[in-house]
């Protein structure tokens, strides 16, 4: 037995919130984002679980490549896009769809000869990262449909303060979107994982002249269960957290009062009290900037954080009657412990706390029916 950190994936969770998506878009097509390793949870075990998702969403070829290579037939994305007509070629041979979202992109597409493939235009309607600027969009969009390299053409923006419901950014971006695909017969898609929970009707009030079986969502974040919001959990929006991350005591011992702990003495007993050492710290994705009295569970009770975290344990205060043993259970986030409310601790979000998990002890995935 290691006692050291792992997730735990459930599988179960993950097409239970899939399905909370699709009623939520309302008909929309789901393109499920497992980019990143599908954030942290594994990407080809959970591709392999989403048999339901319309299409996959990556950021990287080489994270499509393997989706293909490990048996994923739905259609994959290539959010990126390619740069290179090697690159260009692979996404062909393996039926990889491709974003462009910058000219070098489009003039690649419009010398390729070899075939074609499907293609979503990016267009930058406020974001400022990747797409085209709206002045640029049409002329974009006019020479893709000449191009001989193109398959179905496909729209896509990608919207910069969603998580934000109070925020006129949102509604200007989609009425801008709106505008160019007015006239647009194809596919198109806008919502993010804010975008389904936040502004869904706003999105569907703009974008009615689309069907809904054109109409596609992105969703990220909201698929592992994780609330996109910067307030409350998952669990608000009726998702259940994937990753379990645990781990268990691997010390127990007693302090004085003044006692201090761990790098810099930081930490200082203020009564005698019984410490905790647990096998996880920064080197298992456990973040260096979670302070003392961060939450953590111990045999099913929240205990706060002591001193620093190192990068192979941290310290938590048991109290002074705790009776907790070498071996004894820990979750350092998951159900009852939500991801969401330790990255407030950290001061980042939650994204990359899970993105963060290093996996030195491997991910266990588990199912309804028992351990996949």
């Amino acid at each position: 037995m290691s006692y050291g950190a792992r997730a735990l994936v459930r599988l179960d969770a993950l097409r239970h919130n899939l399905q909370v998506i699709r009623k939520t878009a309302a008909g929309a097509r789901v393109m499920a984002i497992v980019k990143a390793n599908a954030y942290g949870h594994g990407l080809l075990p959970v591709a392999m679980a989403l048999t339901d998702a319309d299409s996959f969403g990556v950021a990287r070829i080489n994270e499509a490549l393997a989706l293909r290579n490990g048996g994923i037939r739905q259609p994959v994305v290539l959010l990126s896009g390619v740069y290179t007509e090697a690159d260009l070629q692979r996404a062909l041979e393996d039926r990889i769809d491709v974003v462009v979202h910058c000219l070098p992109q489009l003039e690649l597409l419009e010398a390729f000869t070899a075939g074609s493939l499907d293609v979503w235009l990016k267009i930058d309607t406020g974001m400022r990262r990747l797409g085209f600027l709206e002045g640029e969009a049409a002329a974009a969009l006019a020479r893709l449909e000449q191009c001989k390299a193109v398959g179905n053409l496909r729209l896509m923006t990608h919207l910069a303060s969603a998580d934000d419901r109070n925020s006129i950014v949102t509604r200007r971006q989609v009425q801008r979107f709106s505008a160019l695909a007015e006239n647009f017969a194809g596919d198109i898609s806008v919502g993010n994982s804010p975008g389904i929970f936040g502004w869904r009707d706003t999105i569907g009030e703009i974008l009615s002249s689309h069907a809904s079986d054109q109409l596609w969502v992105r969703s990220g974040i909201a698929l592992y269960g994780i609330s996109p919001f910067p307030d409350g959990s998952g669990k608000d929006l009726g998702l259940a957290p994937v990753m379990q991350f645990e781990s268990c005591l691997i010390a127990v011992k007693q302090l004085k009062t003044g006692d201090r702990v761990g790098y810099g003495g930081s930490w200082r007993a203020q009564h005698d009290t019984t410490l905790g050492l647990i096998g996880a710290g920064y080197g298992d994705g456990y973040s260096r900037y979670l302070p003392a009295g961060t939450p953590v569970q111990v045999n099913g009770r929240p205990v706060p954080l002591a001193g620093v975290v190192s990068m192979d344990s941290c310290a938590v205060n048991l109290g002074p009657d705790a009776a907790d043993r070498v071996g004894d259970p820990v979750l350092l986030w998951g159900e009852g412990l939500p991801v969401e409310e330790i990255a407030r601790h950290a001061g980042t979000i939650p994204y990359q706390l899970v993105c963060g998990v290093t996996n030195r002890q491997p991910a266990e995935f588990i199912d309804a029916a028992g351990t996949s």
